[in-house]
C-alpha cells in the first residue's frame, strides 16, 4: 500500500490518537489487511508508540495482519450449521481452492475462514462470501459458486 494513501486516510480522519481505530479501519478497507509499513507510518504520523498501534490492530478480530483474498469465504460453524454439515463445506472449499481454512490462495483471490456463529441458524449451513449470505448451502452449490467467482475473474485454477 502506498504511504500517500495512508496519509490521505490520516488527513481525512485527523492525526490524533483518538482517530486510530477509524484510521486502521480505513487502511484495512483499502488494502484488505493492515500492512506492517502502513502501521509503522500511522505510528509515526500520530506520534504513538508502535506497540499501541499493534495492540489495537491485534485486539479486534476484524483486523488482519496478513493479506486476504479478494473473496473472503466464511463458513459458520455454530451448532445449527455444524450439525447440518458445515465441516463438509470447509473441506469442499479447501479442496476447490487448494488452501487450508484460515489461509489465502497464492493469487490472493480467496480466503477461507471459519467463525463460531453468525446468528442466522435458520439458514444453516451458511457460507458468507464478502458479506453476502448463502444459506442452506451444499457442497455442490458451493463448488458452483466458487467456480462462478473464478470465471468472473477471467480464469480458472
Amino acid at each position: 500500500m502506498e504511504l500517500s494513501r495512508v496519509d490521505a486516510i490520516i488527513e481525512r480522519n485527523g492525526s490524533r490518537g483518538a482517530s486510530l481505530l477509524a484510521i486502521l479501519q480505513d487502511v484495512q478497507d483499502e488494502a484488505n489487511y493492515l500492512p506492517r509499513e502502513a502501521l509503522e507510518h500511522v505510528s509515526k504520523r500520530l506520534e504513538l508508540p508502535l506497540a499501541r498501534v499493534y495492540a489495537m490492530a491485534t485486539f479486534f478480530q476484524a483486523f488482519h495482519l496478513e493479506p486476504r483474498g479478494k473473496y473472503v469465504c466464511t463458513v459458520c460453524m455454530g451448532t445449527a450449521c455444524h450439525v447440518r454439515g458445515a465441516a463438509r463445506l470447509v473441506e469442499q472449499l479447501e479442496r476447490d481452492l487448494e488452501v487450508k481454512s484460515g489461509g489465502t490462495t497464492k493469487d490472493l483471490q480467496f480466503t477461507v475462514e471459519e467463525v463460531n456463529c453468525v446468528g442466522a441458524c435458520a439458514l444453516g449451513p451458511l457460507v458468507i462470501i464478502n458479506g453476502e449470505y448463502h444459506g442452506t448451502m451444499t457442497a455442490d452449490r458451493l463448488t458452483k459458486t466458487v467456480e462462478g467467482l473464478k470465471k468472473a475473474e477471467g480464469g480458472t485454477r
